[in-house]
């Protein structure tokens, strides 16, 4: 008995699947590589992809998922940064740091804003 050699297509109405999904993109980059392109962003997770819960708050009407890099940090200096440990944070500890950033961050882009409008002042005064 002789077996084939070719393996016969699924049906053609199935999709192409994961695997041939993840070869195209990687051809892709390879191909960018090569030419010199841009790199491409990695596609972003799924809700509940990565075992953590998404949260959603309401803003305008609009939602915005938290996801689990957790809350921005606004430094001193205007730069944007976020905890390091988020992810290995109890809820407790979660909605305590919440709170504490909620505060200084408004009191932090206060300071900014302000500051900002002492240089535009002094600016045009010169």
């Amino acid at each position: 008995m002789s077996s084939s050699s070719t393996s016969t297509p699924a049906s053609a109405s199935e999709g192409p699947t994961s695997q041939q999904h993840q070869e195209e993109r990687q051809q892709q980059q390879q191909q960018q590589n090569n030419s010199g392109g841009p790199l491409p962003l990695p596609e972003p997770s799924k809700a509940g992809d990565d075992g953590m819960p998404t949260q959603q708050l309401a803003l305008g009407g609009t939602g915005v998922k938290l996801d689990h890099l957790g809350p921005l940090v606004v430094n001193e200096d205007g730069t944007l940064s976020r905890i390091a440990n988020w992810g290995k944070m109890a809820d407790i500890e979660r909605e305590n740091t919440l709170r504490i950033l909620g505060r200084r961050n408004k009191a932090r882009l206060a300071a900014l804003r302000a500051r900002q409008k002492d240089e535009a002042a002094d600016g045009g005064q010169q």
